[in-house]
């Protein structure tokens, strides 16, 4: 494991840390990502070392809200991305996002998201996940045939991404009690393709295990770095639990508290090229940064 193995622009972002703590941040960083698929637990913890380290640093919080969401610690997940979303103004995991709302029982919120203005930024790719997560949550809520209508406006895809558009289009028809055509939709795929698409794939190479907990190094966190991380976490969470959810209301947003089972997993990633993963897909004939 090496600090290095971060991608140069997370690495940058880290530069408000000592150099130090810098390191062992990116470090736990590394290794949430290279766990996450494979034990998603043990990356969760990882990102909760590295916000106790680094809680004022974005790509530490959006890390933290990713492995909540794998873990279906979905209210979790939601008060750390609107931590991510307040610190750098960047809504790209919105389908995180709804698809929380979803594992919450709230499939309207979910819709809500989807309809927000913050859903134009997304690129080419979130737009094809929130849609996933839509069609998900229209199914939810009985309206089988608005989740088939919300597959069909996507653009023509490539790739693992047009695999998991055909898997969701097949939960959707399942969902409607059309199962033999959800059969038929999927028959001529390789299963191993659609693994690989669902992100279920085993890594290809072994993961080796690091301790989260390095009890010296913990104890010697930059002092400084400790305390703005407090300051911040203190002021973002506070926040978050008043914050109430698209169309809900105060006495909603303290739901927010409760985890719910577990949801679809409609909206991960995996990777090394951000700070938990990186997702490759093509739309048209691009492919996501």
């Amino acid at each position: 494991m090496d600090f290095r193995q971060l991608a140069k622009d997370a690495r940058e972002r880290l530069r408000g840390l000592s150099k130090d703590n810098a390191e062992r941040v990116g470090e736990h960083l590394v290794m949430a990502g290279r766990l996450l698929d494979v034990d998603p637990e043990q990356a969760y913890e990882h990102t909760q070392a590295a916000v106790r380290r680094g809680g004022r640093i974005d790509i530490v919080r959006e890390a933290a809200g990713i492995a909540a969401y794998r873990t279906g610690r979905f209210a979790e997940a939601l008060r750390e991305l609107r931590t991510v979303r307040r610190l750098n103004g960047s809504s790209e995991h919105l389908a995180i996002m709804a698809d929380a709302e979803r594992g919450l029982g709230r499939p309207e919120r979910a819709i809500a998201l989807a309809a927000s203005p913050e859903a134009d930024t997304l690129d080419a790719y979130s737009k094809v996940e929130l849609a996933i997560v839509v069609s998900g949550a229209r199914s939810d809520l009985g309206e089988h045939d608005a989740a088939l209508v919300a597959l069909d406006k996507l653009p023509t895809l490539k790739g693992d991404l047009r695999l998991r558009v055909l898997q969701a289009r097949a939960a959707a028809l399942e969902a409607a009690g059309r199962t033999q055509e959800a059969e038929e939709l999927l028959a001529g795929i390789d299963p191993t393709d659609l693994e690989r698409a669902a992100g279920n794939a085993e890594p290809e190479d072994e993961v080796v295990v690091y301790d989260v907990y390095d009890d010296e190094a913990d104890d010697e966190a930059d002092d400084e770095a400790d305390d703005e991380a407090d300051d911040e976490v203190s002021g973002t969470e506070d926040a978050d639990d008043d914050e109430p959810g698209v169309g809900g209301s105060e006495d909603d947003a303290e739901d927010e508290l409760v985890v719910g089972d577990e949801g679809s997993g409609a909206a991960d990633g995996s990777g090394d090229a951000g700070p938990v993963g990186d997702a490759e897909a093509a739309v048209d004939e691009g492919q996501r940064p």
